[in-house]
């Protein structure tokens, strides 16, 4: 098989990208991405030395890309400019990439006749839950931030086109993910990073938001399944099955560092902050059999060792401008709410 990756030198696509190559000798892959701030080449340098797998940095905003992907078996869009903060701050990117760029993508599909498209997609379409419930594929769409409005309007997009124009699509909607090579604005590698760094935690508001998490390896396996085995036209939730408090969560990385919980500082929480999220799963698990298989005990304490393994991509990805994102995002929230 020849895959199309967008997005493929970001956290969840070069774990993707370095996955498929190890589990399948026979295929090839070709990596698109524009390598904005949170894109990285060093995710891949295993995968590039292989031999089967081709990088070209490219923005699937660009008006030439069909010619990229002709030939190619399907195209898995991880693309998308992701933080909820940024997109806070500033939400035209995020209009540009996720919206504008995934109807180009869709459309350079179209032309080219790429036969499959996965559209990788957030829970935080769905809005957020109060204590108790489960989001399913047929919960409404509801988003309460700038970037989860511009993914939610992206899944109606490739839907849109699949029930029009018969394009040969599956939106998959997956919770939070973490492992290695996650850019530390996201919560756990942050958390790692200061932890690591002896410096303060900042956490959102009292903690108290819970998310489901699950490790990327196992959100890996289900877009393969998925991309083997979906139905078009359908949507998939992936989800870990274990939720989290935040604050639970930076506790038990402060635990395993063996640092004291007294470096979690409380900070101003952002604004329209979702409380919840939960995803029901039943759909892809009895339609392939697929379940997350990696506790979370376990994919965390992974994940803080290979941090520790890579400090020097750690330092690397939190030089420059890094520090003043930390600085705007956290230290000066934390002034405020001390105010």
């Amino acid at each position: 098989m020849k895959l199309v990756v967008t997005g493929g030198a970001g956290f969840i696509g070069s774990n993707f990208v370095q996955r498929t190559l190890a589990a399948h000798p026979d295929w090839k892959l070709l990596v698109i991405d524009k390598l904005t701030y949170a894109g990285n080449l060093k995710n891949l340098e295993s995968a590039l030395a292989c031999g089967r797998c081709e990088f070209a940095q490219d923005d699937i905003c660009a008006p030439s890309l069909a010619d990229r992907l002709r030939g190619y078996d399907a195209v898995v869009h991880f693309a998308a400019e992701s933080h909820v903060d940024r997109s806070i701050e500033d939400a035209a990117a995020f209009v540009r990439t996720n919206v504008d760029g995934t109807h180009n993508l869709i459309e350079a599909s179209r032309q080219a006749g790429v036969p499959r498209f996965i559209h990788v997609s957030t829970d935080e379409v769905y809005g957020s839950l109060g204590d108790e419930g489960e989001f399913t594929e047929e919960s409404p769409i509801q988003p309460n931030s700038p970037y989860a409005a511009t993914k939610a309007a992206s899944d109606l997009l490739v839907l849109a086109y699949v029930r029009t124009h018969g394009f040969p699509a599956v939106v998959t909607r997956c919770s939070n993910n973490y492992g290695p090579y996650q850019f530390p604005e996201k919560f756990i590698p942050l958390m790692i990073a200061q932890a690591l760094a002896g410096e303060r935690l900042p956490v959102y508001g009292k903690g108290a938001n819970v998310r489901d998490w699950i490790h990327v390896s196992d959100h890996c396996d289900a877009l393969e399944v998925i991309l083997r085995a979906g139905r078009e036209g359908e949507v998939y939730n992936i989800g870990g099955g274990r939720e989290m408090r935040n604050l639970d969560v930076a506790r038990l990385i402060l635990g395993a560092l063996g640092r004291p919980e007294s470096l979690i500082e409380f900070v101003k929480d952002r604004p329209g902050h979702d409380l919840r999220y939960a995803l029901n799963c039943d759909k892809l698990s009895s339609e392939t059999g697929w379940r997350a298989q990696i506790s979370f005990e376990n994919g965390l304490s992974a994940t803080i060792d290979w941090y520790q393994g890579n400090q020097p991509w750690l330092d690397d990805v939190r030089s420059g401008a890094y520090r003043d994102y930390f600085d705007r995002h956290y230290v000066r929230r934390a002034n405020t709410f001390a105010g």
